[in-house]
């Protein structure tokens, strides 16, 4: 009996067609689609338990975004030859998808809760990241779990000036912006991407674009869910309430809360101290008999105290450390910290500090990237470090998790848009973020300890990055908002969006935004923009103090660089039969050679941290490639012995014939004892013989001839 399968279609403006069906496949999934465009197919499932675990008070929510190898005709490398851990990838399109799914859940439901969206299917010309988005809201759309949807997400670039909904790979190669924009039928949801020092009004605009696309995705998921019968959702009960200890603690703990907060004090330890003394003395006051349900205490008092907090902001315009609304922290930095690093940077801003390296490398330490649709090799890269000691806890190192490697991949697009390109940067550049103390925007962090970093290496960037994590409280009901510079890690908490922008004194090259509310108005975004701009270029001023541009050279242990192009038809010549040649020159000199094909010319790097070395390897190098002129004289080794001459090699792997009558101006009869094998003379190269190739040599040419002798009577 064939399934019952349920589809719908959207069409994008240039004709292209997106079909979501459902029925089919994982129909013991709570609900399940396949998402298809081109020849791109995408599973997403979702399965959400029926009751709460005990004591959470949380939406336990997993997203996981896997592409199978398969769907691109691949097999996985490495040695088990099968799908593993999520790769970094893999972990940023989950997280974008969680950002954008995990607002809409009722703040009440409280059930474990996984989704899971697989690449089945691949298509070069189909970017599957920008799919799974919508692939994760349709299975929540047809499914029985209950969601305040639908969403979708798409990307939005700018292609010769046009913006585009879902560009494909090739024509994102030539876009000034490229964004992943995810938003429900009303507002705007999350936001990530890049661009080429982009200005506010164009990143609004292209915001913009993207939601007119998202609103028809969504409504195209309402008839979907009204198609398979699952308008109603599931009843349920995840959290226990005790109306009258909510009272009562309202009643007592709100006006010492403000308190404490309207104090306004700048250290977060000495902050947390005073709010946790009036929880504990609460319940203190309680008794051993309350008779309240003591596992609400502690939610309970959050929620008290994070009101008294918001409503210092939203009615005094006052902020938890004292500061004015659009006032950035104290800002130090240092370069050059570290002696032994190609380059390093310490940037402070308030209880937020990054020390940064940056690290050059070969063409040999290059990032390889193998996975279903995307493989090669990334000559940059950034990585982020947030240990336990930086907020002051307890925590074994375990390697990075999905915050990190999502806080790291902002910074890394942040910077990347002023790299130099080309030969400019024959380097592999990696740039390692450790955190060291967090109090809000340790990411915006990395990026301005990168730009310095890369400064004081001797990176010639085309002009510093600097970031700035803005926050902002409102009141839906009175329309009343704050918006926040430089937000605190309490104020991330308290808050209702959490925006990241970077960019150049020009425009911006990075950003991600996370909203928690409902009905964000594109002015208030355009006022929060600008408000970011004039904090990122307060931070650019301050950064500028400790260095204002890229420093002239390298330093003295970093690796140099020397870029050569030699005919493609001596590349076979400079490498030798199995590599020998270049071996060679690599253990003699000690400098590193990458030898490539490039633009139908042979591509040399050589790198060494020794001068002498370098120019060993290049005049090795050089004397391989050179070509011989007719004129010109060399030094060179007698080979083989012959009757009529001798065979002397004159340039490396190039041998000419050095005639007997060649050799002296007076006549020879045979070559015994004129010269020896390994004999090292001065030969001229005096013709090329068209036909063959060969080179004819002359030394007596070279010697005075001998005067005539006169006779006389």
């Amino acid at each position: 009996m064939l399934p019952n399968v349920i589809s719908k279609s959207i069409i994008l403006e240039d004709g292209r067609e997106i079909i979501i069906e459902t029925g089919a496949l994982a129909k013991q999934a709570d609900g399940a689609v396949v998402v298809k465009m081109g020849k791109a197919m995408l599973l997403a499932t979702v399965v959400s338990k029926k009751e709460a675990g005990e004591g959470v008070d949380f939406l336990p929510m997993s997203v996981d975004y896997q592409e199978k190898f398969a769907a691109s005709g691949k097999i996985p490398g490495g040695f088990l030859k099968r799908e593993g851990r999520l790769s970094d990838y893999e972990i940023l399109i989950s997280r974008i998808v969680d950002r954008a799914i995990r607002p809409i859940f009722p703040d009440d439901y409280h059930a474990d809760t996984n989704i899971a969206i697989t690449l089945m299917s691949a298509d070069e010309d189909v970017l599957p990241d920008c799919l799974a988005g919508l692939a994760a809201s349709a299975a929540l759309a047809v499914s029985d779990i209950p969601f305040n949807g639908p969403i979708s997400e798409v990307r939005v670039g700018k292609i010769d000036g046009n913006l585009m909904i879902n560009p494909t790979p090739k024509q994102l190669e030539t876009a000034s912006m490229e964004f992943i924009v995810a938003g429900s039928e009303e507002y705007i949801l999350m936001v990530e991407g890049e661009a080429n020092e982009i200005s506010e009004d164009e990143m609004v605009e292209a915001l913009q674009f993207a939601h007119e696309e998202i609103k028809k995705h969504c409504k195209v998921q309402k008839e979907l869910s009204i198609a398979v019968g699952k308008e109603v959702k599931r009843e349920y009960n995840h959290e226990k309430t005790d109306p009258a200890l909510y009272e009562k603690m309202y009643g007592e703990l709100y006006d010492k809360c403000y308190e404490v907060v309207a104090r306004q004090i700048p250290n977060k330890s000495e902050r947390s101290e005073l709010i946790k003394a009036i929880k504990e003395g609460f319940i203190e006051s309680l008794g051993e008999e309350h008779g309240f349900e003591a596992s609400l205490i502690g939610p309970y008092f959050s929620k008290i105290h994070k009101e008294a907090a918001r409503n210092l902001t939203l009615n005094e315009k006052k902020r938890l450390d004292g500061r004015k609304l659009d006032e950035v922290r104290p800002i130090w930095s240092v370069v050059d910290y570290l002696p032994s690093a190609h380059g390093s940077a310490i940037f402070t801003r308030g209880e937020t500090q990054s020390i940064t390296t940056c690290t050059l490398g070969t063409k040999m330490d290059e990032q390889m990237v193998d996975g279903a649709m995307i493989s090669g090799f990334n000559k940059f890269f950034l990585h982020y470090n947030f240990p336990g000691f930086s907020t002051g806890e307890v925590k074994v190192n375990r390697g990075p998790g999905r915050r990190e490697v999502g806080h790291g991949n902002l910074a890394m697009r942040a910077l990347k848009k002023v790299l130099p390109t080309g030969d400019d940067n024959p380097y592999t550049i990696r740039i390692v973020s450790d955190i060291l103390e967090s109090n809000g925007s340790s990411s915006m962090a990395t990026v301005c300890a990168g730009s310095l970093a890369l400064m004081d290496a001797g990176i010639q960037i085309k002009a510093p990055v600097t970031g700035i994590a803005m926050g902002m409280i409102s009141d839906s009901k009175t329309g009343n908002y704050s918006i926040l510079s430089d937000i605190l890690g309490d104020e991330d908490h308290l808050g209702d969006m959490d925006f990241k922008v970077t960019g150049t004194e020009k425009g911006i090259t990075a950003c991600q935004m996370d909203l928690k509310v409902e009905g964000l108005d594109y002015s208030v975004l355009k006022e929060a923009l600008y408000q970011a701009r004039a904090g990122r270029l307060h931070i650019m001023e301050e950064i500028k103090k400790t260095l204002s541009a890229p420093k002239p050279d390298l330093k003295p242990h970093t690796p140099r660089s020397f870029t050569m192009g030699i005919p493609k038809e001596l590349i076979g010549a400079v490498i030798g039969p199995g590599g020998k040649v270049i071996q060679e020159i690599q253990k003699d000199t000690g400098a590193t050679i990458i030898i490539e094909e490039k633009d139908n010319m042979g591509k040399i790097n050589i790198f060494s941290n020794n001068q002498d070395s370098m120019n060993a390897a290049i005049s090795r190098i050089k004397a391989i490639v050179a070509q011989p002129e007719i004129g010109e004289t060399y030094t060179g080794i007698v080979k083989n012995i012959m009757p009529f001459g001798a065979f002397v090699e004159f340039m490396p792997g190039k041998d000419g014939l050095l005639h007997i009558s060649e050799i002296k101006w007076e006549r020879l009869e045979n070559m015994e004892g004129v010269l020896e094998p390994g004999e090292e003379i001065q030969v001229k190269l005096i013709d090329v013989d068209k036909k063959t190739g060969k080179f004819k040599l002359s030394r007596k040419v070279l010697i005075p001839k001998p005067a005539k002798s006169e006779n006389k009577d």
